[in-house]
């Protein structure tokens, strides 16, 4: 703890030492969409983090992190599912965050973006894979929102507000297409016929 300040007071005497230089080096801007997280001698300096606007800043000392706090969107990568009645579809979504809680977003997680994009394929695979083909096309909505629910669950320890969750495409097999289509065919060919007959 001595050492820490003996660092400190030394750091400053530095600054005034070299003083009118010494201003770039000390006064940092982040902008109104920003927080700046900073570390001095591995401890959090400002509990709720620097800016927006100006602040000071010690180059020997401070480490800093700074974290964007407007809405982020990323595309979940198309994820091949096999759903509960055995037919394999590709699946992708779109996810929008955003960082509720600077300091958090910065100590309990490494990469807080990768980890919300692994953790939202992960969730979409074990959403989709519990229901039927039938449910994923009819239910989107509903996939959606529990999609949502879950990941913002999950992300809360790390500082992380998911807004919203679209599921965007739905992709079966060719054959698959191929099936669907001659059985709708073959569907209004009855009921073609069967309207037909109702007139005779």
């Amino acid at each position: 703890m001595v050492v820490g300040y003996l660092l400190t007071l030394v750091s400053f005497l530095i600054v005034i030492a070299t003083f009118p230089l010494s201003l770039f080096f000390v006064i940092k801007v982040v902008q109104q969409y920003e927080k700046a997280v900073i570390f001095r001698l591995g401890e959090i300096k400002n509990k709720e983090g620097a800016g927006p606007g100006l602040f000071t800043y010690l180059p020997c000392l401070d480490e800093m992190r700074i974290v964007d706090m407007r809405t982020i969107s990323f595309d979940v990568a198309p994820q091949e599912i096999l759903t509960k009645d055995s037919v394999t579809v590709t699946v992708d979504a779109v996810v929008y965050y955003r960082i509720r809680d600077a300091i958090w977003s910065v100590c309990n997680v490494d990469d807080v973006q990768k980890a919300t994009k692994l953790l939202a394929q992960t969730t979409l695979r074990n959403m989709l894979g519990t229901r039927t083909l039938a449910g994923i096309l009819s239910e989107r909505e509903m996939i959606a929102h529990g999609m949502q629910s879950t990941l913002d669950d999950a992300t809360d320890p790390w500082g992380v507000v998911v807004e919203r969750v679209e599921v965007k495409d739905v992709k079966l097999p060719k054959s698959l297409q191929r099936a669907m289509a001659a059985e709708a065919e073959a569907d209004r060919d009855a009921r073609a016929k069967v309207t037909l007959a109702s007139f005779y």
